[in-house]
């Protein structure tokens, strides 16, 4: 297969793209011109298994041909299932943690159910959710405002209102804002993937579900991109042994299928009675059972102890690269800081070279490959991208002499 479609009849919401990926396995992608990349985003951390794992591709088709849909006004068989698994993982992979889950089709719709949630849980009056600056939540209108990128809301005011913003990793300023008489939720993000990898304190996410519980205020953090054991655990909020009232999770469920979630403590999700909220698609059987065949290969391949070994090898790697001067992140989520603005450039240059990476900012390369890389292809992904920093390095400096 060669060429690339014709894209007209496509809204311009996306840049326009200079490759086209017709073909993946596992941490390979091949584009209509037959060109090799090796994937170090993963479809922004969503492929957690690689693409085209056969597991996951034999119950799809197992599914559609059984059972594609049936309306929420009748039960399925599957996502009751995928929903214990989620219920268990939230606690730690060995006990059930005590909560409930609603099924979606993306991130962005499981942080509205989780949003609907706190304020059906609060009650008239207290309806404002305070979140951070540099956050991302969605693009939604109400997940927007949510998102702390003031850039990103303007095009689309007036927003919903009921949204306020505090600095991350700042204790003393979300304190602050939290006045429980009208503060419903905090929403986090355990670290910041969009603003370039950023974590927070040591010692923050314990201290803001000190501060919740002390108030009565929900505490609930977006594991959309840290989720599913990327950051070492299955979920980045377990490092620092909090339990959080409500959890949120997409992209890396499915593999590629479009299904999200939100789990909540059982009281909390009590809020909610039949009617409060729906999705026609949500949790349907074809994307419960990519989820359900993607969970039980996490859980066989031990991710979150492949992600935090993997990661260890890689960040230590970048280290050594010339040009990078940190790496941020956790597990297979790492944000490589550079000595300049130009990681767009390396972005440019490294997927020139073969190698899928991307800029959340312009001094910052995100990394974020398949859960199952292997030692062989970390290697290779970290000599394409030092081969991609020299060539900027190279460039840049013939341009200023």
């Amino acid at each position: 297969m060669s060429g690339v479609p014709d894209r007209s009849a496509l809204m311009h919401t996306y840049a326009e793209p200079t490759v086209t990926f017709v073909r993946g396995a596992g941490s390979e992608l091949w584009d209509s011109e037959g060109k090799r990349y090796l994937d170090f985003l993963s479809g922004l951390a969503v492929t957690g298994l690689g693409h085209a794992h056969p597991v996951v591709a034999e119950a799809l088709s197992e599914q559609a041909g059984t059972l594609l849909h049936v309306s929420n006004l009748f039960g399925n068989a599957v996502g009751p299932e995928v929903a214990v698994t989620l219920d268990r993982l939230v606690g730690g992979g060995t006990n059930r943690a005590g909560g409930q889950v609603f099924f979606t089709n993306s991130g962005a719709e499981a942080n509205e159910c989780a949003l609907k949630l706190a304020r059906k849980w609060a009650g008239p009056g207290r309806h404002v959710v305070v979140s951070t600056w540099d956050a991302f939540h969605g693009r939604t209108l109400a997940t927007l405002h949510a998102t702390g990128q003031p850039e990103k809301h303007a095009p689309f005011a007036p927003l919903p209102e009921g949204f306020e913003h505090v600095a991350y990793d700042d204790l003393a300023a979300l304190e602050e804002a939290c006045d429980p008489t009208r503060v419903a939720a905090v929403l986090l993000e355990p670290i910041q993937g969009e603003s370039g990898v950023i974590a927070p304190s040591s010692d923050y996410l314990g201290g803001v579900r000190e501060m919740c519980t002390e108030r009565g205020i929900l505490l609930m953090v977006d594991e959309i991109q840290t989720g599913l054991g990327r950051t070492g655990r299955w979920f980045a909020f377990q490092h620092t042994g909090i339990e959080p009232d409500v959890v949120t999770m997409a992209k890396a469920l499915g593999n590629g299928v479009p299904i999200g979630a939100c789990w909540a403590r059982a009281e909390v999700a009590a809020a909610f009675s039949p009617g409060d909220h729906g999705s026609t698609f949500g949790g349907q059987p074809l994307a419960a059972a990519a989820a359900r065949a993607t969970l039980a290969v996490m859980e066989a391949e031990d991710v979150p102890g492949r992600a935090a070994r993997a990661g260890a090898a890689l960040a230590a790697g970048l280290e050594r690269l010339d040009g990078v001067v940190a790496v941020r992140g956790a597990g297979l989520l790492l944000g490589a800081a550079l000595d300049h603005q130009h990681a767009k450039d390396v972005v440019v240059a490294a997927l020139a070279r073969g190698l899928v990476v991307n800029a959340p900012r312009p001094d910052t390369i995100r990394l974020a490959p398949s859960l199952l890389v292997s030692d062989a292809e970390i290697d290779e992904a970290l000599s394409l991208l030092g081969a991609a920093l020299a060539d900027v390095d190279r460039s840049t400096n013939a341009a200023a002499s």
